[in-house]
């Protein structure tokens, strides 16, 4: 299966609309997945928790994350991210950061609706985190494109005799 290129990763990750998952680690040690809203900028991925969801709360205790963003339609982009999410502004510095938040909604609800949801959660208060590419495990794939060999589209791992050795 092909792994994407950084320019294919890069413009999947700014394609509106396409949600992501982060994983957390409950205190008991239970995993938490929460589908959410994301901004891929300056190398990152940038998420905004509320102040009293639950996800926010086990961030704050242990910063590693797990965030899948991936797609339904052909050819099943997905870039897969393990690492430290770092809290950028905590709650009560939302107007340090509203534009970035502005730039998250519209890609979800276009420009008026992104206004609109601003407006009307504006006394919310919300963390601003990001996990750093960089700094983190990226996986990447896609299935292979019209004019790409079609066969071997698992990793070589899956496959048992001699298609496993290729």
């Amino acid at each position: 299966m092909p792994k994407l290129t950084d320019l294919e990763r890069d413009a999947f990750l700014a394609e509106r609309g396409v949600l992501m998952r982060v994983a957390v680690v409950r205190p008991d040690g239970s995993p938490l997945v929460t589908p959410i809203w994301f901004l891929h900028e300056e190398g990152a991925i940038w998420f905004t928790p509320r102040a009293r969801s639950e996800w926010f709360d086990c961030l704050r205790r242990d910063p590693r994350v797990a965030l899948c963003i991936d797609e339904q339609p052909l050819p099943y982009r997905k870039v897969v991210v393990e690492g430290r999410a770092e809290l950028v502004h905590d709650t009560g510095e939302d107007d340090a950061w509203r534009d970035r938040y502005r730039r998250i909604a519209r890609r979800y609800v276009g420009t008026e609706g992104a206004e609109a949801y601003i407006r009307d959660t504006w006394n919310e208060p919300r963390g601003l985190y990001r996990v750093r590419l960089d700094d983190a495990v990226v996986k990447s794939w896609r299935m292979p494109l019209a004019a790409e060999d079609q066969r071997g589209i698992w990793h070589g791992r899956y496959y048992h005799g001699e298609a496993a050795d290729t």
